[in-house]
Formats: structure tokens, C-alpha cells, sequence
């Protein structure tokens, strides 16, 4: 009679490393991980801690001991200055008429668009997604002469509508192909439904294709609010004049009107960044299922 031995708990039954080998190894690569990922959020979030920590000193603190010292003063004289005598105030207002509207009026035309490009059998619409694109992948560089002489033709350099236009002009192609992807892979059958119980092409967009589609247009409004605030090229290209600036070319102003100042500075970077972070603290939700939905379609 044949004795038998039973297994060995520690080893691997398929003769591999010890069990408890392989569970260290597991853990200390997951704390190598954690270690790792801590170390460079610490690296992205120190700037950021410097800049708040500078906008709320002095100046008088920042000249006596320096930008990277510890805060000897707690003053929001740095946000009034860049407020009221830095024209923040009126560049922040300026950005937000360029913004809203532009994002809006994107998402509008975009929408409308990849609705009818992934739920009809519009001619050359393949075509037509690939121009779209490549639009897209043209440096916008080389289109800055052309845009602002455009502009002037038209009579609208120097004015918000130009900037708005030309945002519009630029993003729409992006945001068509998004959604065109989007909008292709709800099911056909809940069209077929609505054409039964005699819904039309714009009952179907409004009250079907648009509500299903919620997630991707959330996540892509956040991006777009981010991507046309935080614009600088544009800005600068079809505007002039200093009450036209939005946040962004205002900064440039900024720095060059408190150039030793940096306590104004880091204010007025604070105020041209807080609108961002709202809207992506606002739409976080809808953006992380956006794209997790997304993907899994």
C-alpha cells in the first residue's frame, strides 16, 4: 500500500514560488506602487501649495524672506489688488462671456450633428467625419494670420464674437467625432421603438439620443470649459484691446504690471484657476462616468 502525502500549504500546487513568497511579493509591490504614486502627487501638489500659500502673504513677508519660506503673514491684500487694480474682475467677466456661450453653442451644433451622422445614412459621412478630424490635427499655429485677417474682413476683431467664433470653429470638429462614437452605440432598437409610437428626428434627438447621451456631453462640457477658459492663443490673436482680455492674457498684464510682486501674482493665478475647478468639481461625477461607459461601449 502506497502512502500518500498531502499537500504542502506553503508551496504552490503547480510548483511555483511558496504561497507565502508570492503574498509578499504582492504586497510590497503594492506599497511600491502607493509609495511611488505618493511621491509624485506630493511633487504635482507642491507648486500648487507654494502659489495658495504666496497669495495669501504679504509683500512685505515674501520681500523679507523670500517666495520659498514658511508664511510669517495672513492678508488678502494680493486678491484686492489683482481684483480691482489688476482688472481681474473684468477679465474674469470677459472669460465667462466667452465660455458659456462658446460651450453651449458647441455642444449644441456638435450634438445636432453626430446625431444625424450616427443614426442616418447621411451621404459621405465618413468623409465628412474625417475632415472633422483632420481639422483637428492642423497646428493652430499656422492658422493665426489667416483667423485674424478673417476677422477683420468680417468686422469683428477686437470683439468677444470673434473670439467666440473662432472657438466654436475649432472645437466643433473634436466634439462631433466624441459624440459621433457616443450616439453609434445606442442600441438601434430604441430608435425603432420611437418611430413606431411616431416620434420624430427631433423628438428622438431631444427626448431619446440626448438624455442617453448625457454622460459624454457632461464630460465633454468639462473639458471645453477647461480647454476655451484657459485659452491663451486665441485670445491674444483677435483681441486688442485690455478690456476685451479674458483671464488668461490679463495674467500677462499682471505680471507685467507687478513684475517684483508675487503675492499679487499667485492671487491672480488663484482667481484665473478657481472657475476651472469648480466646473470639474461640479461635473467630476458625470466626467468619471462618461468615460468609464465610454470605454466600456
Amino acid at each position: 500500500m502506497t502512502a500518500t502525502h498531502a499537500p504542502n500549504p506553503s508551496t504552490d500546487p503547480k510548483g511555483g514560488a511558496p504561497a507565502g513568497r508570492r503574498s509578499r511579493r504582492r504586497v510590497l509591490g503594492t506599497a511600491g506602487f502607493h509609495l511611488g504614486a505618493g511621491l509624485l502627487s506630493v511633487l504635482w501638489l507642491l507648486p500648487i501649495a507654494l502659489v495658495l500659500v504666496t497669495s495669501f502673504r504679504s509683500f512685505d513677508d515674501v520681500a523679507a524672506h523670500g517666495v520659498g519660506s514658511l508664511p510669517h503673514s495672513f492678508t488678502l491684500d494680493g486678491f484686492r489688488q489683482a481684483w480691482v487694480d489688476g482688472g481681474q474682475q473684468r477679465a474674469l467677466i470677459n472669460s465667462l462671456l466667452v465660455t458659456v456661450p462658446t460651450v453651449l453653442l458647441s455642444l449644441l451644433l456638435a450634438s445636432t450633428a453626430a446625431f444625424a451622422l450616427s443614426r442616418y445614412d447621411v451621404p459621405l459621412r465618413r468623409t465628412l467625419l474625417l475632415l472633422m478630424l483632420g481639422g483637428n490635427l492642423l497646428p493652430p499655429q499656422i492658422l493665426l494670420v489667416p483667423v485674424s485677417k478673417l476677422s477683420e474682413l468680417l468686422g469683428l476683431y477686437d470683439s468677444l464674437y470673434a473670439l467666440i467664433g473662432v472657438q466654436v470653429g475649432f472645437g466643433i470638429g473634436f466634439y462631433v467625432f466624441v459624440l459621433h462614437g457616443f450616439m453609434r452605440s445606442i442600441p438601434p432598437e430604441i430608435q425603432q421603438a420611437a418611430v413606431i409610437d411616431g416620434a420624430g428626428p427631433w423628438q428622438i434627438y431631444s427626448r431619446i439620443i440626448l438624455p442617453l447621451a448625457k454622460p459624454a456631453m457632461a464630460a465633454l462640457s468639462a473639458l471645453s470649459f477647461t480647454w476655451i477658459f484657459n485659452d491663451l492663443l486665441w485670445a491674444i490673436t483677435v483681441l486688442r484691446t485690455d478690456t476685451q482680455m479674458p483671464i488668461t492674457a490679463s495674467l500677462i498684464g499682471l505680471q507685467g504690471q507687478y513684475v517684483s510682486m508675487w503675492n499679487v501674482i499667485a492671487a491672480g493665478s488663484v482667481i484665473a484657476a478657481a472657475p476651472t475647478v469648480i466646473v470639474f468639481l461640479k461635473f467630476q461625477r458625470h466626467f468619471v462616468a462618461g468615460l468609464n461607459l465610454g470605454a466600456v461601449k
